[in-house]
Parts: C-alpha cells; structure tokens; sequence
C-alpha cells in the first residue's frame, strides 16, 4: 500500500513535466525549421558583398573624375594657346599689332572663366611664354607670363631664357619634349602654354593620391604681329609678370 501511494504521488509529477515538454516543443520544432531553412542565403551573401561592390563603385568614381578633370586641364591649355595666337587678329590698322599686357590679360579672363568651376587659377598655375628667334638666329622665350596662386615654373625655363642661343652653339632648342622640341620660324612667334592643376580627389586620397596634372599646348600666331618692342604695358601695374601668384 506504501509503495502505491508513493507512485500515485509520483504521477502528477511526471505529468507535468509532460506538459512542459509539450510547450517546449513547438520551439524546438520552430528552431529545428530555422535551421533547415535555406532561403535567406542569397541575403547574407549580398550583405557580405555589398561593402565590396560600393568600394568598387567608388573607386570607378574617382578614376572616371580624374579623366574628367584631366580633360578639362588639357582643353583650358589648347584653348588659352588658341586665344594667345589670335591676339590683334582684328586689328583694322594696316600696322602689325603690337600685343600689350591688357591683351594677355584678357586671354587669362578667358581662362579664369572657363577653370572656375574646378578653381584653377586657386589650385595651379597657367603660364604663357612666346617662342621666338633670336637675333643670333636661335630659339629663345621673348616674353613670359603667368596667372595663378600655384607655385610653379616653366619646366622650359624664365622669360630671355636662350637668349645667346645660336643655330650652332643652340644652348636653348625650343620648347616641348626632348628631342622632339617645337621652335618658331623667322618672323613668327609660338603661343606656347603649360598648365599646372593640384588635383584632389572626390574620396581625399583614399583611392589616388593628390597630384599635379600638368597641360601643355601651342599655337602658331595667327596673323602678323610686331615682335620687336615684345608686350607693351598699359595695364597700370597690373599685368601678370612671373613674379607674382594671384588668382584675380
């Protein structure tokens, strides 16, 4: 009779504990299910991959900025030597034009206008200078001018530079790369440009690091023009001499 008693009293321990089984068992089967499920692989790849495809969208970004602005360098340099060889083209008199400092500086307006919106004349520098022959029948730089806040030189050298050149002794051979030189022909003069653009990316440097682009360009002068009195200065102290690095 003892030992019913303790089984009777048993049981409902045993029930319950059933019970509990029971209502854990829809979690067990819930967790069993989400084991077994497959349908949200190709979310978590994604999510995994997702970071690598921006980096790459970036980096294309940036790559595809730098050639914009590249280009832009490169059509403000063609345009400026453009513009420089035009100079007095208008002119009416029957005398060969004479250029004059407000002329230079109006070609460098043009320019300003049109690298405002990438700030070339803040970030670089743009420097005219007019190939010519010199009386000793060599090449030198006649006059040179510049506009900018960047501080750069002519990789060709200062205005007079080849100066006692000669065909024989030429200590100046022109201006463009070596061996391949561009030099001007008696009576004539080259408008030849070289640009300078400190470029910064669109990301800073996480992609490419912050460089110079350098532009160069060159025209033929148009017409006939005065080459013996050089630039006459009507600019009231304000003409673009080398020596100084403004961007007005």
């Amino acid at each position: 009779m003892r030992l019913n008693r303790l089984s009777l009293l048993a049981r409902p321990a045993v029930a319950s504990a059933d019970r509990i089984a029971r209502k854990r068992s829809p979690l067990r089967t819930f967790l069993r299910h989400l084991h077994r499920n497959q349908s949200g692989l190709a979310l978590t790849e994604f999510a995994f991959s997702l970071p690598i495809f921006i980096g790459l969208g970036m980096y294309g970004t940036e790559i595809s900025y730098l050639a914009v602005v590249n280009m832009q360098m490169s059509q403000a340099a063609i345009n400026l030597a453009d513009n420089a060889s035009r100079i007095g083209q208008a002119s009416s008199s029957i005398i060969s034009p004479t250029i004059k400092e407000s002329d230079i500086l109006n070609v460098f307006a043009g320019t300003k206008l049109q690298g405002d919106r990438w700030k070339l004349f803040e970030n670089g520098r743009v420097i005219i200078s007019s190939l010519e022959r010199n009386t000793l029948g060599g090449q030198w730089i006649r006059w040179q001018r510049c506009k900018g806040k960047g501080r750069y030189n002519s990789a060709y050298g200062p205005q007079l530079t080849g100066a006692t050149s000669t065909p024989l002794s030429p200590t100046f051979r022109g201006m463009g790369p070596t061996g391949r030189e561009l030099t001007a022909s008696s009576g004539t003069a080259v408008m030849y440009v070289e640009l300078y653009y400190k470029y910064e990316g669109l990301f800073g440097d996480l992609f490419i690091k912050n460089r110079m682009l350098r532009q160069e360009a060159a025209h033929n002068i148009r017409d006939d023009r005065n080459l013996t009195l050089g630039i006459v200065d009507d600019s009231g102290g304000q003409a673009a001499t080398c020596d100084k690095y403004d961007a007005t």
